[in-house]
């Protein structure tokens, strides 16, 4: 039970198509140094240099492979938005400031509106969503340039693909995208329409993007020296064959790896990349989960819910209609000057992966990261979604039957208690349990992730 904002910037990646560029001209000098520096033996301590910008669901796959990489003796270096250093340094990496801070980047009310606004004005919805995009795409070109100077690679998260793609043109060394969403047009990501408007809908997002972004790419090209793009950047993307690393489990869109089949190994799935950190409160609320009734989980996020009076008496009400306990995992929500009744429970930050594998049912925005989560629990979920990502992985629960979804701005008491008795039974619990089966091991992503990272660089040196 969440508005959006800024933290959900990850899902409307789907509309900025990812970027890349033309064969680099060897016979400029930087190149040339390059090309020199990575024929031969691969280096046994490679450099890695990784961007990601985003809220922490968007950072933290990078973090994950970042860590592991260091683990392995490699450098890393890497760039994450400035209030996310800290957290940067939580996972032991040492983090440059990137882009914007993450509130001017976008507002919390075009998140909320943006698919309402989409369909009534769909040219400037899209225009004020591309927009920080566009804005900032400069500054971050900079930071990009001195972050992957002498680096074997560069890695870049949804946001900013486009002028990370032209440097590592720029110093001819691999690009690997990270995809915590099936961004690329596909015909699975709306089960409800047919597959070829759905693909052909995402192509057209990609060339809207690509016709509104072009003159601001080619003035980073101009500047690096680089020739002009001329096709949109997911194409030159492709062409360069650079990694498109989908960093959630393939089982979660049904039919996707089957028609991505083509790409061979360019585009493969890992699963959902996390460090499942734990945090000081992890003890407290195990110890209250098991001193009765497993209970409902609301993630209500990292950032702040509109009002936290009225979250906790629609919560409170819910679970007392249905005779359960609510655990609220606050995240950026302060409740502290709100009256708790008996039946709820209000925390902070919390592990994941222990907390809802310890809960009965779970609801949640819809984020990447969260719906990950809530999968490898195995416990049935309710996505209350808002924008970006959000209705997607919601379509996607409804259609593996694992758990179902509603706009938030159409929920209510009285619509929440509906959907949480759908879920709260033995046939949603089984599907959930069954399904979380079948996914990866957060352990075995972040290890097959990493080693794609090393094996791109072994293939740019011979």
């Amino acid at each position: 039970a969440r508005h959006p904002s800024v933290g959900d910037v990850r899902g409307l990646g789907v509309f900025w198509a990812a970027g890349h560029s033309m064969a680099p001209d060897a016979t400029r000098p930087h190149q040339a140094d390059a090309n020199k520096r990575k024929k031969g033996k691969a280096p046994t301590v490679m450099k890695f240099a990784m961007a990601c910008y985003g809220s922490r669901g968007d950072v933290e796959p990078s973090l994950a492979i970042g860590r592991e990489l260091q683990r392995r003796g490699h450098e890393v270096r890497i760039a994450v938005p400035p209030g996310l250093i800290d957290f940067a340094a939580s996972a032991g990496l040492t983090a440059t400031p990137y882009g914007p801070p993450l509130e001017s980047f976008l507002t919390e009310d075009f998140l909320r509106t943006f698919w309402a606004t989409l369909f009534r004005h769909p040219s400037k919805s899209l225009r004020q969503l591309w927009d920080p995009i566009i804005r900032h795409w400069g500054e971050t070109s900079d930071t990009l340039k001195a972050l992957a100077q002498d680096a074997d690679l560069l890695s870049t998260g949804l946001n900013y693909e486009q002028p990370a793609a032209n440097i590592a043109e720029y110093y001819d060394i691999p690009l690997v995208t990270l995809h915590h969403f099936p961004m690329r047009p596909n015909g699975q990501l709306v089960p409800a329409l047919p597959s070829p408007v759905v693909r052909s809908a995402g192509t057209v997002f990609e060339w809207l993007f690509w016709r509104s972004t072009k003159e601001t790419e080619n003035q980073q090209r101009r500047e690096l020296g680089l020739p002009m793009a001329t096709v949109p950047s997911p194409k030159r993307i492709a062409q360069r064959g650079s990694l498109e690393i989908q960093a959630y489990d393939d089982i979660s869109v049904p039919g996707l790896a089957h028609e991505w089949r083509k790409w061979g190994g360019q585009r493969p799935f890992v699963g959902a990349l996390t460090m499942e950190l734990t945090t000081n409160t992890d003890d407290q609320v195990t110890s209250w989960i098991a001193a009765g009734k497993p209970p409902i989980c609301f993630a209500t996020g990292s950032i702040p819910v509109e009002s936290p009076a009225d979250t906790i008496e629609m919560i409170s009400a819910a679970c007392a209609q249905l005779g359960e306990r609510g655990l609220v995992c606050s995240g950026g929500t302060d409740f502290s000057d709100v009256p708790l009744p008996g039946n709820v429970m209000v925390v902070g930050e919390v592990n994941y992966a222990t907390v809802f594998a310890a809960s009965r049912a779970i609801v949640h925005h819809g984020g990447s990261g969260t719906t990950a989560a809530s999968l490898r629990a195995g416990v049935p979920t309710l996505i209350l979604w808002n924008s970006g990502d959000q209705p997607y992985w919601g379509n996607q629960l409804k259609r593996l039957k694992v758990g179902t979804a509603r706009r938030f701005s159409q929920t209510n008491s009285d619509s929440l208690v509906a959907d949480l008795r759908r879920i709260l039974t033995p046939e949603y619990a089984f599907r959930a349990r069954e399904f979380a089966s079948r996914m990866s091991e957060p352990t075995s992503s972040v290890t097959k992730a990493a080693d794609l990272f090393e094996a791109a660089v072994r293939r740019q040196a011979f």
